[in-house]
């Protein structure tokens, strides 16, 4: 029987975030999460992008190529965050993650990068689908650490592998899956796995029934739970195609600005996707008053600003000035609170204070101590995310930090030679027989000698084992794990 999805999504900017650097779209045929990283200037921008690209997808066109257009789509995207980074450096290094379910007839191709998840729901029974390219699931796969230890890892958001400028973090996690009428499909960020359990999002999707509400209340959970994050949901029911309600588009998050400005005339989801992916620039110079200039102030505001005093100008400046101040002031202070662990520039791996960033010649960070080891002592993996900063929540996190790269890379400790070393017993020395018709002279003689006159024994001078630190080639950090 044909299927077709029922849908919410939602986002919320949380309790701590200053902005909201998640987007979210959700239609007929796609489901998209994508949470933005970079700050303030790049995070919101990469998420717009790959849901704007992604939503061209939206459409019933695709059959069996499904799984292909998918990817090609995101390949797009990151090119499209590379054109925009060349026009504005300054937002180099943004990028974000994707999570993405395209549906053609009865099934959903799956694209996947980052720590953005997808769960399904299906007779009752909760299933993470995506996997976390994060450094922690690589310490969680490798058996180094449990989940439940990975759930309060200090590293448990840096990413292995994101969307972005950089071709070499960008391999896709792909698959296809069954569109089941009954099951419901949960997609994320990390706003929301990382605040609430596993056993909370099963009993919260299989007990709310109506998607809007469910989303509702799974980002409320986030909140309550400290919503120390962007906080974005999806939630999509496979339902039969009689049962389908009227389709219609929801985006949200960072991307909902740009897809309200985009698709006031599109009729269509379809229509409204493709409006929403054009590029940035299309709209730069029509905003409604034809006149090429964007956006103006209204005639009176200009009018009433020629008249106003030099003196109030003169303020204003000053008061802007002094709320830049402090807002430098506060940044600074907030970063010489911020510890990671990074490589020095001849790559020696070190405990850092500050944030791992330049400002021209400019470092702002310094190290507190070297951890006796370098970026080529490293496995690739841990190698990567060391260099590009491993944050850590104070001091004692970044050597928790240090420690697990050493035990990763330090040679096991062999048993220490015991110290005493007993040599072995020398025989009783034994008279010569003499003969019976010996005089009592000989024999006292003889008897004397040997009580006299040990038999020499050689003492055997042990041998030290080597010591577990003999290796030359372990790096010098490993000492500090004994």
């Amino acid at each position: 029987m044909p299927t077709a999805l029922r849908y919410a999504a939602r986002s919320d900017v949380g309790l701590v975030r200053s902005s909201n650097q998640d987007s979210a779209y959700a239609g007929p045929h796609l489901l998209v999460v994508a949470d933005g990283m970079g700050g303030h200037a790049g995070g919101d921008v990469a998420s717009s992008i790959a849901v704007g690209e992604l939503s061209r997808l939206e459409g019933e066109s695709h059959g069996a190529d499904a799984p292909r257009h998918l990817s090609e789509a995101v390949r797009r995207a990151a090119t499209l965050l590379a054109q925009r980074v060349a026009e504005e450096p300054a937002l180099a290094g943004m990028g974000t993650t994707i999570t993405a379910l395209l549906r053609s007839g009865d099934r959903l191709a799956l694209a996947h990068i980052g720590d953005s998840r997808a769960y399904v729901l299906r007779e009752g029974a909760l299933q993470q689908v995506t996997r976390d390219h994060t450094f922690v699931q690589h310490l969680v796969d490798e058996g180094r650490i449990t989940p439940e230890e990975a759930d309060h890892h200090p590293q448990r958001s840096v990413l292995l592998r994101v969307l972005g400028d950089i071709d070499s973090s960008q391999e896709l996690d792909t698959s296809v899956r069954e569109a089941r009428p009954g099951d419901r499909w949960l997609l994320c960020s990390d706003g929301l796995s990382g605040m609430v359990g596993e056993g909370t999002l099963r009993e919260t999707l299989a007990g709310v029934a109506d998607v809007g509400a469910c989303a509702d209340v799974l980002v409320q959970l986030a909140l309550r739970a400290g919503g120390s994050d962007n906080v974005t949901v999806v939630v999509a029911d496979v339902v039969d195609v009689g049962t389908a309600p009227p389709d219609h588009t929801e985006v949200v998050g960072a991307a909902a600005a740009q897809h309200a400005r985009r698709t006031r005339a599109a009729a269509s989801p379809a229509a409204k996707g493709a409006a929403l992916g054009r590029d940035d620039h299309d709209d730069d110079d029509h905003d409604g008053d034809g006149d090429g200039d964007g956006d103006h102030d209204a005639p009176g505001a200009h009018a009433s600003g020629r008249r106003r005093s030099p003196w109030l100008r003169l303020a204003a400046l000053a008061a802007v000035l002094v709320v830049a101040a402090a807002a430098v002031l506060a940044v600074w202070r907030w970063g010489t609170a911020q510890y990671f662990v990074g490589a020095t520039p001849d790559e020696q791996v070190a405990v850092f204070r500050g944030l791992p960033a330049e400002i021209g010649p400019l470092r702002l960070s310094s190290v507190v101590e070297e951890a006796g080891l370098t970026l080529d002592d490293l496995p690739p993996v841990p190698r990567a995310a060391v260099a590009d900063g491993v944050a850590a929540d104070d001091l004692a996190g970044a050597r928790s930090t240090v420690r697990s790269l050493l035990e990763e890379v330090c040679p096991e400790p062999t048993a220490e030679p015991d110290p005493t070393v007993t040599a072995p017993p020398t025989a009783e020395p034994t008279a010569a027989p003499t003969a019976t018709s010996a005089p009592p002279t000989a024999v006292a003689t003889a008897t004397t000698a040997a009580a006299v006159t040990p038999a020499p024994s050689a003492s055997p001078t042990p041998t030290p084992a080597p010591s577990p630190t003999d290796d030359v080639d372990a790096p010098a950090g490993c000492a500090a794990l004994g």
